[in-house]
């Protein structure tokens, strides 16, 4: 038996639970805020550590394992926040009017925990013994050991913890979204419009500061794709429909191309969202289907249980019973739900029993493929919004054809309920996934620390139960103080102030189209030509630059898909971390070290961008619902300033602009 160094240490302890669900109460309702705002998630792993270091440095004897517990923890949540991506399809397809509660949170809790069972097995293959890179997990150890002083020498260490930026950024980004959102003084978004003839084109612009965030997070590389779809929708498909659609004398400018762009162009987008996420996971067929192979082997194999602390994981009894239990979890909450339904007991079972069997088959599936995909391009990157697209595919073939077979479909109101079963069930597999995302991830950080993986699995456990717990009245709270587009809980509410809530949108039209035969496949088919065209740009990009140089398509079609106040700051991000780490590359001999110390430092910030925002999203919506119930505004903090709308624009710049300023002054200085 070889040294272990970490052997007397403390890893599994009820104050690093304790601090790791708060830490996951914070982060989730970040995550759910940002996804259904944008659709977009962050990684909370690095945040996390850095706060459970900066609390846990107080306590007695804390050490880089018990930070990396609280880290894993949170991280799981957190990433359990992306069944956004489908559930709120459900309120869009009007059968259910709220979220509730256990179904919710039932749903999340089982998708999750499958989703670190069914990854266990792979851990000694794609982990130990595999080359995979695993980036934020490789960056989460370093965080950690940097803040452990294991590299007291090391020039990123130079940085300082990390958590006044944090702080900083949650600070500043918070204050501006309690302007904007809140006392309603000053803009988050303005556009200007102009027209060429009959055409009609729009420069946009938006002023979040958690967007700005999320475009250092994204990249250059990513914000140029943003910005090709930006002049897809707003310089070529908008301007060429108004042109050839006459404009209705009782509408204006604006609001006839907002409405072009909504009924028509948006699906355009979501062509060319289809086609990028199917080529992704054709391209990663090999892996997926080795991470498959990996998977069926080790369950084949069995497995162990080591002598050795950093090779322990949960014994395969504790395993399949985990599997069973979190199968009967979903069969119950499956059964809730189509008992709702007026259809006979035999085919009611035979639905549950089909959901069941598709979320727990497809769910194993998907979990070793996204297992596989984020070791090799990061969490961040894996096409979980692909994988929702196909699985909502095969789970509305499924479910139509025991529908077509059982006569279902001659009540109306039956096509509805197998729309929305497709939906819940889906839920379920995006749990799946996107735990198997994050899982391994963290499994990577636990093996390069040395932790105990045993405990880390029971961590990622507790982290779905707290993440599922929260989930609920977080979506709920959202839905009631701002309302999604197509699905607004009031008459009257401000439809500007709507959650896009873009990729459970695209789910529900995809499946909505699937079962009613009324997608508008012309404008679909013209997104899936140009995603060809650019898959085939993308390729010949990388060909002629060695990979240099790309043109990500899921993120044109995300730009032609996501409204242009949203995309914009995404974009200014991207250039701004271009520039900054660009300026600081030029200062001469030692350049190396000094981006790397600036990277973290700025991924921080972005990270305090992000979570200040959103949290202050999230308690203005509670202070919204709370004056709603009782009788009163949907603005109530609102100071209803009169013939304010410009001054408020050029606020809203003014306070982006100081956002920008901070943000790029912070990273300077941390790269001098």
């Amino acid at each position: 038996m070889s040294y272990d160094p970490y052997a007397d240490y403390r890893e599994l302890t009820l104050r690093g639970i304790i601090l790791g669900a708060l830490i996951t109460v914070v982060f989730t309702a970040s995550n759910v805020y940002l996804g259904l705002k944008v659709g977009l998630t962050f990684a909370s792993s690095i945040p996390a550590a850095v706060i459970s270091m900066a609390v846990l440095k107080f306590a007695k004897d804390s050490n880089i394992l018990e930070n990396n517990m609280v880290q894993t923890q949170a991280s799981a949540a957190g990433t359990l926040s992306t069944i956004i991506f489908v559930i709120p399809g459900l309120l869009m397809a009007g059968y259910w009017s709220g979220f509730p509660f256990w179904q919710t949170t039932l749903i999340c809790m089982a998708g999750g925990i499958l989703g670190v069972i069914f990854t266990i097995p792979l851990r000694y293959a794609m982990v130990v013994k595999s080359k995979l890179p695993y980036p934020e997990g490789v960056a989460a150890a370093e965080i950690l050991k940097v803040g452990s002083g294991e590299h007291e020498d090391d020039e990123a260490a130079k940085g300082g913890s990390g958590v006044r930026e944090i702080a900083t950024g949650g600070i500043l980004a918070g204050l501006v979204s309690f302007c904007t959102g809140g006392l309603r003084i000053a803009a988050d978004s303005a556009s200007y419009w102009l027209k060429s003839g009959t055409a009609i084109f729009q420069l946009p612009m938006g002023f979040s500061l958690a967007l700005l965030g999320a475009g250092w997070l994204v990249g250059l590389t990513g914000g140029i794709a943003i910005l090709a779809g930006i002049f897809i929708a707003w310089g070529g498909a908008v301007p060429y429909l108004s042109a050839n659609i006459p404009q209705p004398a009782d509408m204006e400018m604006a609001d006839f191309a907002m409405k072009l762009w909504r009924e028509k162009v948006r699906f355009i987008g979501a062509g060319t969202i289809g086609i990028a996420a199917i080529w992704t996971l054709i391209t990663l067929a090999k892996p997926m289907m080795e991470g498959m192979h990996l998977s069926f082997r080790a369950l084949k194999g069995g497995a162990e249980m080591s002598a050795e602390r950093v090779e322990r994981d949960l014994s395969p009894k504790a395993m399949i019973l985990w599997t069973l239990g979190m199968m009967a979890v979903l069969a119950v909450t499956f059964y809730q739900f189509v008992a709702a339904a007026n259809i006979s007991d035999g085919l009611a079972w035979l639905l549950v029993a089909a959901c069941t069997l598709l979320a727990s088959v497809i769910g194993f599936l998907v979990a070793a493929a996204c297992g596989y995909m984020a070791g090799l391009v990061g969490s961040s990157s894996s096409p979980i919004s692909g994988i929702g697209i196909v699985s909502v595919v095969v789970i509305s073939l499924v479910l139509l054809a025991i529908g077509e077979s059982g006569g279902l479909f001659a009540d109306a109101a039956n096509r509805e309920f197998l729309l929305a079963l497709t939906l819940f069930c889906g839920s379920a597999v995006i749990s799946v996934a996107s735990i198997s995302n994050d899982n391994l991830q963290d499994l990577k950080t636990g093996y390069l620390v040395k932790a105990t993986p045993r405990y880390q699995q029971i961590v990622l456990i507790i982290g779905c139960v707290v993440g599922a717990v929260v989930i609920a009245p977080v979506l709920e709270l959202l839905y009631q103080a701002y309302g999604f587009t197509g699905a607004m809980p009031r008459e009257g509410m401000d439809a500007t102030q709507a959650l896009a809530a873009p990729q459970a949108t695209l789910m529900t039209t995809i499946a909505t189209g699937i079962f009613a035969h009324n997608l508008q496949w012309d404008y679909i088919f013209t997104g899936v030509a140009i995603g060809i065209a650019l898959i085939i740009i993308d390729i010949v990009l990388k060909k002629a630059t060695a990979s240099r140089l790309s043109l990500p398509v899921l993120a044109v079609g995300m730009g032609i898909y996501l409204p242009p106040s949203v995309n914009m700051p995404i974009v200014i991000g991207a250039v701004l971390a271009a520039v900054v780490k660009n300026i600081i590359a030029k200062r001469g001999a030692g350049a190396e070290g000094r981006l790397k110390t600036a990277d973290r430092i700025g991924t921080l910030f972005a990270a305090g961008l992000i979570v200040g925002e959103s949290l202050v999203g999230v308690v203005l919506a509670f202070i919204i619902a709370f004056s709603v119930t009782n009788g009163g505004s949907d603005a109530p903090l609102a100071l209803g300033l009169e013939n304010w709308d410009t001054a408020a624009k050029w606020l809203g710049l003014a306070f982006f602009i100081t956002g920008i300023t901070a943000f790029a002054r912070q990273v300077l200085k941390a790269g001098k």
